[in-house]
């Protein structure tokens, strides 16, 4: 692959939240063929009909195949059918509780599919994959400095199920010499794009920010804070939260960055977090609306602290001084705001509200 080539990208997820931001700025940032992969069980056609629409008249191919992981049959006639040069792969179970109590389901969806999604790659010569990990990987660290090389120690399902899938990664990158790998751990992500084009579309997401816009605009009558006994400030329990355009942009350097660098691992975050209840005043404040906050008990598998060191990403950014993608974006962080993050998906949620009315 050459840097200013035009590309063929699989998107596995392109659906769904994170994905579909990915899909966005692969359109905005690059003229990449993208196909995208969703069993749409919580991505949204919806969100594919506005990519199209985001596409326009550009020269790039955007293809939507709805299509399960778990068929590895189909997903076998999906590469042997086209030609694909790297793979951004999102399809996951991602709820921590859920994951407490139904590990087979994450074991499943997330590891068994990564799996054979890798054997499949490299059956067809596909090389180049970008893995979206999670923080959950570290478990519940002893640090605050959370940098990429500390034990990892999950603490539940999910956690587990992602670090094995990075196993996987790794250990097929060390047999075959020519595949390489970028692997994102991720944060909280929160917000939607800034042009409210799309967002998080699914109803029952469990993310804080979501819920605390719907509870801001009368969509819920309360939300809970889950535990404020924590070993932190105030209590409750104390997050990176990254905007999904910053995460989503992460991706996109990534590519370019496999041409000219080897494998690596990068956390994806701001490097500072906010407590529960800082987040929730937040969106307080950015909404006009003193909505009602009810304190449960601590939910299973929850760390009271996860924070990112992401000196090693900002570096990676640096350090690539003929990258194209500087002449379109300075920062590889531009939106480290957590007013910002919260109106971008009090507007999306408002959005979705007013579409359905």
């Amino acid at each position: 692959m050459k840097k200013d080539s035009k590309l063929n990208i699989l998107v596995t997820g392109g659906a769904g939240y994170i994905g579909s931001h990915v899909v966005k700025q692969l359109i905005e940032y690059t003229n990449h063929n993208i196909t995208i992969i969703d069993n749409l069980s919580t991505g949204h056609q919806s969100t594919i009909d506005k990519l199209y629409e985001i596409l326009g008249d550009s020269t790039q191919k955007l293809k939507f195949i709805k299509a399960d992981l778990s068929k590895f049959d189909i997903i076998n006639d999906i590469f042997e059918n086209n030609s694909f040069d790297a793979i951004i792969h999102f399809a996951a179970s991602i709820v921590v509780p859920e994951s407490v109590d139904n590990p087979l389901k994450y074991y499943m969806n997330n590891t068994v599919n990564t799996t054979n999604l890798i054997k499949i790659a490299n059956k067809y010569n596909v090389n180049k994959i970008i893995f979206s990990s999670t923080a959950a990987v570290y478990g519940e660290p002893t640090v605050k400095d959370i940098k990429e090389d500390i034990t990892l120690a999950p603490i539940n399902p999910y956690g587990w199920s992602k670090r094995m899938s990075e196993q996987v990664i790794q250990d097929t990158a060390f047999a075959n010499n020519d595949f390489k790998y970028v692997i994102f751990r991720y944060f909280n992500v929160a917000g939607a794009d800034v042009l409210n084009r799309i967002g998080q579309s699914f109803p029952n997401a469990t993310h804080l920010i979501k819920i605390a816009s719907q509870t801001a605009l009368g969509q819920r009558d309360k939300m809970a804070i889950y535990g404020d006994t924590y070993n932190t400030p105030d209590g409750t329990c104390i997050r990176d939260y990254i905007h999904i355009d910053d995460l989503a942009f992460s991706h996109i350097m990534a590519l370019e960055y496999l041409e000219d660098n080897n494998s690596n691992i990068f956390n994806v975050g701001y490097g500072k977090g906010y407590s529960v209840t800082e987040v929730i005043n937040t969106m307080k404040k950015v909404s006009g609306v003193d909505f009602k906050v009810d304190n449960e008990s601590k939910r299973a598998g929850d760390p009271a602290i996860l924070i990112s060191n992401n000196k090693k990403l900002n570096e990676a950014w640096d350090n690539m001084n003929n990258s194209k993608l500087k002449d379109k974006r300075s920062k590889l962080f531009e939106y480290d705001d957590l007013e910002l993050i919260c109106k971008t998906a009090l507007d999306w949620e408002r959005k979705l509200n007013e579409d359905l009315s």
